[in-house]
């Protein structure tokens, strides 16, 4: 059955109060007409999780200047301006994670781990609220996964069966965010013939859907 879909079928799917994982960094390997999509369409009150806030305009950035987005949880929020504003005027709540605790929490969602301990953030604003776990006389926060209702990837390449590739620096945290939602959707550039098992980053069988 094929996995090909509209954007305006994938944009559908996203409904107000949603979580959406949003892969990429700076708008590179984002998913980023159906992100369009969602700004104008206006959905409200997600929660949205990526490793960075893009742009005004661009990327996951466009969500937050549209004002769609609730609640962010990301590693990096310098590019966009209008993220620092509205979390420090109250208008999105913002949690900021280290960007390997971010990547193995998402991580941790996607194969069932209840949770690690890491030494990350002990004594920073990060450790706010969180439990801390002393091990072999070692201290440690314990850090739990995450996961979503959709995930949005930006790929470069996919087959007839859904099989993607990123190209270059694009793939950043798609192939872990694709393990760690219930529903997984696809923007892809170009559909290829037939792909090598050793090329494919994020296989079929985590792919829900494909726009091109």
């Amino acid at each position: 059955m094929s996995k090909q879909i509209t954007i305006n079928e994938a944009v559908d799917m996203i409904k107000d109060g949603m979580t959406l994982m949003i892969g990429g960094f700076l708008a590179v390997g984002s998913a980023n007409k159906i992100l369009q999509k969602i700004a104008e369409k206006g959905v409200k009150e997600l929660t949205v999780i990526c490793n960075d806030a893009g742009y005004p305009d661009k990327g996951v950035g466009i969500l937050i200047s549209k004002g769609c987005v609730k609640r962010c949880i990301a590693s990096y929020i310098g590019s966009n301006p209008i993220a620092g504003e509205k979390m420090q005027n109250g208008e999105m709540e913002m949690e900021l994670v280290p960007q390997g605790t971010l990547a193995e929490r998402v991580r941790c969602g996607g194969v069932g781990i209840g949770g690690f301990l890491t030494k990350t953030g002990l004594g920073t604003l990060v450790e706010e609220g969180k439990q801390k776990i002393t091990l072999d006389g070692e201290e440690y926060l314990l850090e739990k996964p995450l996961h979503a209702d959709i995930s949005l990837l930006g790929a470069s390449l996919c087959d007839k069966h859904g099989n993607l590739i990123y190209k270059g620096t694009s793939q950043n945290f798609n192939p872990l965010m694709a393990m760690a939602a219930d529903i997984v959707i696809a923007e892809v550039r170009e559909e290829v013939e037939e792909m090598k098992a050793e090329e494919i980053h994020t296989p079929f069988l985590f792919v829900d859907y494909i726009v091109k």
